[in-house]
C-alpha cells in the first residue's frame, strides 16, 4: 500500500483498524531497532501512509508509543499475576524472580519503561498522559495486591517493589543494550567487563534484598520474634 491507494478511514471499525495497523508497525520496528531509533517517518512507511495522514490518527509519535506503553503494562500485569499465582510459594527469591523473568520477557516494555518517562508523556497532551498513567497505576496496584496477599507484604510496601522493579528493569534495559553494536564493544573491550550488564539476575538480586529489607523484626507480646513487614517510613513516626 502506498499514500495513493490508501483513503481516510470513514467508519468507526474502519479508524480502529487503522489504528491497530499503526501500532503493530511501531511495535514491530521498535522491537528490530530500538524505540528511541524509529521516527514517525519510518511508522508511516510500514504502513504505507503518509506521515500527514497518520496524524489523523495519533497527535504524535509519542502518543504511538505511549499506546504500546499502556499495552505493555496491561499484558505485563496480567502475566506477572499469573506467574505469581502459581509460583509455588511467597518466598522473597520466589517473587523477585518472578517479576525479573517476566518484565526481561518482554524487551520492548522495557525499553518503553525507560523512554516513557525521559520523553513519551512529555510529547503528547495531557488528556494522553492521564489515559496512560490511569492503566499503568491500574496494573501497578493489582500486581501489588497479589504479591501482598501471597507474602503478607503491607500494600504500600508491595506498590513500592512493583514500582522499583519496573523502574529498574527500564533502566538496566539500556545500560545492557542488548543486540546493539555498543554492547558488543563493552563485551569484547576487557576493560569495561563491568560495563556489561545481565538484567534479569542483577534485577532479581536487587529485588531480593529489597524484600528482605522490608521484612523487619519485631517483638511479639510472647517475648518472640515476630518477622513482619513493615513500613520503614512509619518507624520514624
Amino acid at each position: 500500500m502506498n499514500d495513493r491507494t490508501f483513503e481516510r478511514a470513514r467508519r468507526s471499525e474502519d479508524k480502529l483498524r487503522r489504528e491497530h495497523d499503526i501500532l503493530a508497525a511501531a511495535s514491530l520496528l521498535a522491537t528490530e531497532r530500538g524505540v528511541r531509533a524509529v521516527t514517525l517517518t519510518d511508522i508511516a512507511a510500514a504502513v504505507g501512509m503518509h506521515k500527514s495522514s497518520m496524524l489523523r490518527y495519533f497527535e504524535t509519535r509519542e502518543e504511538i508509543f505511549l499506546r504500546l506503553a499502556a499495552e505493555g503494562w496491561r499484558e505485563w500485569g496480567s502475566a506477572a499475576r499469573a506467574a505469581l499465582a502459581t509460583s509455588g510459594g511467597a518466598r522473597n527469591e520466589q517473587v523477585a524472580a518472578t517479576l525479573a523473568t517476566t518484565l526481561v520477557a518482554r524487551p520492548l516494555f522495557c525499553d518503553l519503561l525507560a523512554q516513557t518517562p525521559l520523553n513519551l508523556e512529555r510529547g503528547v497532551s495531557f488528556e494522553a498522559v492521564r489515559t496512560f498513567k490511569i492503566v499503568a497505576i491500574a496494573e501497578t496496584d493489582a500486581v501489588a495486591t497479589t504479591i501482598a496477599g501471597a507474602s503478607g507484604l503491607e500494600p504500600g510496601l508491595a506498590r513500592d517493589v512493583v514500582a522499583t522493579a519496573t523502574a529498574l528493569a527500564g533502566a538496566f534495559w539500556q545500560m545492557a543494550a542488548p543486540g546493539t553494536a555498543l554492547r558488543r564493544f563493552y563485551e569484547t573491550d576487557p576493560d569495561l567487563s563491568h560495563a556489561v550488564v545481565d538484567v534479569e539476575p542483577r534485577l532479581t538480586g536487587i529485588l531480593t534484598a529489597l524484600l528482605h529489607g522490608y521484612a523487619r523484626p519485631s517483638t511479639s507480646a510472647d517475648g518472640g520474634l515476630d518477622l513482619t513487614f513493615r513500613d520503614a517510613r512509619s518507624s520514624s513516626e
